[in-house]
């Protein structure tokens, strides 16, 4: 179906920071799969020495994020940007899964998931320990706390609740206020 219209699902910077052309943004649910930094990144928001934790998406429960409507004409651009962004590292894996959007249609999304198999998955983390990782770390893209509170902002604000992930920011909260004591 290389010449008709294509959806991809966002769930963390790729809500805010897509990097590719679209038609339209819709909010967008997706059940077997939920919201987790459960990623270490090594280059972009953190380093070998000190790894940061990216988002990914992990199995069980549901996320909601946000759904963006490519135009055929920028189907090969947009899947070698998603490409050279999301499986550079090899710990995602691409997919097509289904996602209802708030209108109730059921639409068929490119997305990305986490390779539970991959050496720089980190799942099953506490909020607690997140919060640290999340804190100390910092890479070639910036500081690894700015990429997670960008995505918290954006959730807030699309009144979209991830319990897990405002655990994570509050505690993140709390350690920065720790700190400049």
């Amino acid at each position: 179906m290389p010449d008709t219209d294509f959806w991809v699902f966002g769930y963390g910077s790729l809500m805010w920071r897509p990097g590719f052309a679209h038609a339209e943004v819709h909010r967008a649910r997706i059940h077997g799969y939920r919201r987790a930094l459960c990623v270490y990144c090594c280059e972009h928001r953190g380093t070998r020495e000190k790894p940061g934790l990216v988002f990914g998406l992990d199995k069980g429960g549901s996320v909601v994020g946000r759904a963006f409507r490519v135009p055929a004409g920028e189907r090969a651009p947009t899947i070698a940007h998603l490409r050279a962004r999301e499986l550079a590292g090899g710990a995602y894996r691409e997919r097509i899964l289904q996602a209802r959007l708030g209108c109730g249609a059921e639409i068929p999304v490119l997305c990305y998931t986490a390779d539970r198999a991959h050496e720089r998955y980190a799942g099953g983390l506490s909020p607690s320990t997140a919060a640290r990782i999340v804190a100390d770390a910092s890479g070639r893209s910036g500081a690894n706390t700015d990429y997670m509170l960008n995505t918290v902002r954006l959730l807030h604000r699309l009144g979209i609740t991830d319990p897990w992930l405002s655990d994570v920011a509050r505690r993140l909260s709390q350690q920065r206020e720790a700190g400049a004591t």
